[in-house]
């Protein structure tokens, strides 16, 4: 008979709450946008405000939904993982 010893730090962490996911979010988009601004602000200067607005967007999503939101949601789980131990 084997027993599984239970392991604190392999616990399942709770999703987000909602105002926990607006900050992630929060803390994912706005350096986003301000690195892209900075980057790309004077490329984009003469466009239309609705065209500079898309490419932006269209830029940001996939860095905050493939790069951003993962890594804010390790560093959640860790800090949660710890405050159980």
């Amino acid at each position: 008979m084997s027993t599984v010893s239970e392991n604190p730090a392999a616990r399942r962490v709770s999703p987000p709450s909602t105002h926990q996911l607006a900050l992630m979010i929060w803390i994912a988009v706005f350096p986003t946008l301000t690195v892209l601004n900075l980057v790309l602000g004077d490329l984009l200067t003469g466009l239309p405000m609705v065209l500079r607005t898309l490419i932006l967007v269209t830029l940001t999503v996939p860095v905050v939904i493939y790069a951003a939101m993962p890594q804010l949601h390790r560093i959640r789980r860790a800090i949660l993982r710890r405050r159980v131990q």
